[in-house]
Parts: C-alpha cells; sequence; structure tokens
C-alpha cells in the first residue's frame, strides 16, 4: 500500500561502542514508533473526516447540542455570541467550500466546524474525482466535468436561494464557472489563494511564474500522470510529497500536513488547462472577494496581487503568517475573515 511506511535499518553490530548503539536503536525505535502513532492518527482524522463529508450539509441542532455544554466555560464565549448575534439577520447562511487541487472535502474540517458554531449553514463536497469521489481522475478532462458536484448542488438551490461560495487554490476556476453559469445563484464568491482568472485566461496560467509555461509543463514536467498510456497526452498530475509539503504545508501543523500526505490524490490535468469563458454581465457583474496568504509558497503574495490588480475584486483581505492552506495553518484568521464578508451588505 502506498500510505505504508517502510522502515530499514542496519543490524546492529557489536564493537567496544555496543552500548551506545543500543542506547542509539532504542532511540532510533522510538522515534519510529512515534513516527508510525502519527500516522495511525492521521489515516483515523482521514476517515472520519471522509465519515463528515456525508453530513457536512446537516443540521445545525447536531452541532450547537453537542457544544452547549462547553460555551457556558468558554472564555471566548461572549464574543461568540455576539458573532452568532450579529448574523442572525443575514439573509443567505449557506456557504458552500470548495477545495483546491489535490484536497477533497476533508480539508475544511476546521472550517466547517467553527461556521456551524456561529449559526451558519457550510457544505461542503468532493469535486470529480476527488476526495472519496470514486471517479477515475484520468477521465475527467473539462471544467463542466470537474466542477459537476457543485453545479447540480446550485441546480438543486430553490429560486429565492443563493449561496456564498469560498474556493481554494485551482478551486477558484469552479467559482469562475459557477458565477459564468449561475449568477443568479450566488451571493458573493470569495477566492482563497485561489485561480481568480480573466477571460480567456486558464487556471494553470496563474501558477506559470513557479510552474513555468503550460507547455513547458506538459512537455517536460516530472510529476504528470499518463492515464492512457505514455503515448497520449497527459492526464494529471501530482508533486511528491516533500515538493507538496514544502509548497503548500510550510506553516500547517503537522497533524494536518499527515492528514493531507494520506488524503490527497492525483488533479486531473483538463481543467486547469482550459480556457474560461468569463462575461462581463455574468461573472462580471457577480460579488468577488479575495483572501491574500503572506507566506504562501505554492501561490506567491506577488502573484496573488497581480491577480486583484489585473481582475479587481469588491474587497481584499490579507492574512499573515498563513501557507497555502490558512484552513490548516491560520483557521481563526480564516474563519474571522469569512465571517466579516458575510456580513458585508
Amino acid at each position: 500500500m502506498g500510505n505504508s511506511f517502510i522502515c530499514r535499518r542496519k543490524k546492529d553490530t557489536k564493537d567496544n561502542n555496543g552500548t551506545s548503539k543500543r542506547v542509539g536503536g532504542r532511540s532510533q525505535r522510538k522515534m519510529l514508533a512515534e513516527e508510525e502513532l502519527l500516522h495511525r492518527q492521521a489515516l483515523s482524522m482521514a476517515l472520519h473526516q471522509h465519515q463528515l463529508s456525508q453530513r457536512f450539509d446537516g443540521s445545525m441542532s447536531r452541532r450547537i447540542g453537542s457544544t452547549s455544554s462547553r460555551r457556558h466555560t468558554d472564555p471566548l464565549a461572549n464574543n461568540e455570541k455576539k458573532v452568532v448575534e450579529s448574523l442572525e439577520n443575514i439573509k443567505f447562511k449557506r456557504i458552500v467550500l470548495i477545495h483546491g487541487e489535490g484536497f477533497g472535502a476533508w480539508c475544511w474540517y476546521k472550517t466547517i466546524a467553527q461556521l456551524e458554531e456561529v449559526g451558519l449553514v457550510p457544505t461542503a463536497f468532493d469535486l470529480t474525482g476527488s476526495g472519496i469521489d470514486l471517479t477515475d481522475t484520468n477521465t475527467v478532462t473539462t471544467i463542466a466535468e470537474y466542477s459537476k458536484p457543485l453545479t447540480q448542488y446550485l441546480e438543486t438551490l430553490p429560486e429565492d436561494e443563493k449561496v456564498i461560495l469560498v474556493g481554494h487554490s485551482s478551486g477558484g476556476a469552479c467559482l469562475s464557472y459557477a458565477l459564468e453559469n449561475f449568477p443568479e445563484k450566488i451571493s458573493k464568491a470569495i477566492f482563497l489563494c485561489a485561480t481568480m482568472v480573466s477571460n480567456g485566461q486558464r487556471p494553470f496560467d496563474v501558477f506559470a511564474e513557479e510552474l513555468g509555461s503550460a507547455e513547458h509543463f506538459v512537455q517536460e514536467s516530472q510529476f504528470l500522470i499518463y492515464g492512457n498510456g505514455r503515448d497520449k497526452p497527459p492526464t494529471g498530475f501530482m508533486f511528491e510529497k516533500q515538493l507538496m509539503k514544502g509548497l503548500y504545508f510550510n506553516q500547517s501543523p503537522t497533524k494536518d500536513v499527515a492528514l493531507a500526505m494520506v488524503s490527497m490524490r492525483p488533479t486531473p490535468l483538463g481543467p486547469i488547462m482550459e480556457k474560461l469563458s468569463l462575461s462581463p454581465e455574468k461573472y462580471g457583474a457577480g460579488r468577488r472577494f479575495y483572501i491574500q496568504t503572506l507566506d504562501d509558497r505554492a501561490l506567491s503574495p506577488d502573484v496573488q496581487e497581480k491577480l486583484v490588480r489585473e481582475n479587481p475584486p469588491e474587497g481584499v483581505f490579507k492574512i499573515k503568517g498563513s501557507d497555502h492552506c490558512p484552513f490548516f495553518s491560520k483557521p481563526q484568521s480564516l474563519h474571522k475573515i469569512l465571517v466579516e464578508i458575510i456580513q458585508i451588505p
């Protein structure tokens, strides 16, 4: 199994330093045991979050009921109560959380709990071929296919209902696609260090500064996946784990990184290489907000600044000390900004 740790250690030999070698061996065994425990905890957390993904649009009563006793002693309870009261008159409380490349609904587990606590109704689901969706990633070739879980959700909304969309990283392309095709269903669109492209741009173009041109990436990248054979165009990509850790998780807690390492999947290549057609009448009329992450190595602050300069949103917010995954590295700051944007009239 790809998720298993394979550990090899040279056989101890007897010499004058036998005692120190035995001590060193015990120390190494302890370290390996701790690493294995962390791995098991991450697997357990991943399974738990996958189960939660089945109820991400569940009722508020379960969450509030299970935490009512804690609120009486929580020193932040008064602040939380004020936030709840300030959100009571908000008309649209449904928030749809869209993950980025390689991630799934599981990555929002902290954000979902925090939003539920203040009376909002968050929903997260796996895009096609992501998370625990069983679709073969190699068969997903267009943004329309990739975004299908989102568009199906929007299609089933009551006529008088709107949602707030939050898109992370390349998930921003799904937000743009939704704004163009379902403008009447979306109250606000929040791009979280995301690919907020302009008309005629590919989502991949946003990452070109870090990864090179799309043409060069397709021809030369060692991270490509050829699901239809080496003689056919590549169908997906996935970074090597150590590179992924450096790009995405340079400030994230160890346990969340471990969770990501056992949960992330390859990303379909077609959707991020597709040029979006965005009109001023639909996409351009939508209310867009951008959240910048200032310690981001996957999408640098300079690139994010360029995005908002070239395609200005209604508001720009910044999270200091956050890597590319603020739902892990700065969950409280992200929550505070999301609530602030939701309250903007």
